[in-house]
């Protein structure tokens, strides 16, 4: 176990430094004049060659890149260039909302994946057909049409849920949750689609087993063998989806994000992309390595726990 963890270990750490060395190239690629959109285009050559000097830019990429990692090492992601802020002040303050989005849809993605999935499995018919027909039309719909017929129907007609805007959990814990509610909602559908349906066919080819037989002939109840034995065993495949599904979560954060105006992790990708905001970027692509790797780490450690033929493996 301990030799697996430091692989992982140093692979995601070789990955992080392939990523924000690419990502500092391709930013840098299209260069802007920061110093004249800071001072604004009436501002002196002169003082806008003092600012871009100042912030390091008239230096190699390569240099700018080997000072922004020393500092990464230390802890120091820098300051916003646009507004001064601490980088990491700033993606702190912004996290906890897109963290709820984020745990919240896997919450409801993983409870309704396994209970469709499962009761799809084991009864069949009719049962299954439907809930093939619910993945289809999940994956079928767009994803911004769901999102704008969910607000405009809980949120402006019913009025059960506020429409935009975010209440902290500090604040007020029922605040909090009516206000990510319809959010976690419009982006779970897509992600219960998918995963249902993996958790259908893995129960289901799990109960083709001979083992499964075995138990049946000693006469276990029906709903022991496959809470304790199905369910356990045809885990795996969908746990691998639904770590998939996490990680690219946050790109559907940033649509949603957007639509219900939270201050969100996705939200301020979209602001500080279209400025050219490069400290921020760069922490927001190092955020989103990080939790690439920790949520593929889980995932193993979740299914190496489950069968222990993977652990082995």
């Amino acid at each position: 176990m301990l030799t697996f963890l430091l692989r992982r270990v140093a692979a995601g750490a070789l990955l992080l430094f392939v990523v924000s060395l690419l990502s500092y190239l391709l930013l840098s690629v299209p260069h802007l004049d920061v110093g004249r959109q800071l001072l604004g285009q009436s501002a002196a050559q002169d003082a806008v060659d003092a600012k871009n000097a100042a912030l390091g830019l008239d230096r190699p990429v390569l240099a700018q890149y080997g000072d922004w990692l020393a500092h990464a090492l230390r802890g120091d992601l820098g300051t916003s260039w646009y507004t001064s802020e601490n980088v990491t002040d700033a993606v702190a303050g912004r996290l906890p909302v897109t963290l709820s989005l984020m745990l919240g849809v896997t919450l409801v993605t993983t409870v309704a994946s396994f209970a469709l999935g499962v009761w799809a499995g084991v009864r069949r018919g009719a049962v299954d057909r439907l809930v093939q027909l619910l993945g289809v039309v999940g994956y079928a719909l767009p994803g911004f049409l769901v999102t704008l017929v969910i607000v405009l129907l809980f949120a402006v007609r019913l009025n059960w849920f506020p429409a935009i805007g975010y209440t902290a959990f500090g604040d007020s814990p029922s605040g909090w949750l009516s206000t990510i509610a319809l959010p976690v909602v419009s982006l779970s559908l897509a992600s219960v689609a998918g995963v249902s349906q993996q958790v259908r066919g893995a129960v289901i080819d799990t109960l083709r087993q001979d083992y499964v037989r075995t138990l049946r002939a000693r006469g276990l109840p029906p709903h022991r063998i496959v809470l304790r034995h199905v369910l356990r065993n045809a885990s795996a495949p969908a746990l691998s989806v639904l770590g998939m599904q996490f990680v690219g979560l946050l790109g559907g954060a940033v649509l949603v994000e957007q639509i219900f105006r939270l201050p969100g992790i996705g939200s301020m990708t979209v602001t500080y992309t279209t400025r050219g905001d490069i400290p921020v970027i760069m922490a927001l692509v190092m955020l989103t390595v990080v939790g690439v790797v920790l949520v593929n780490l889980l995932v193993d450690l979740l299914i190496g726990w489950l069968n222990p033929k993977a652990r082995t493996a």
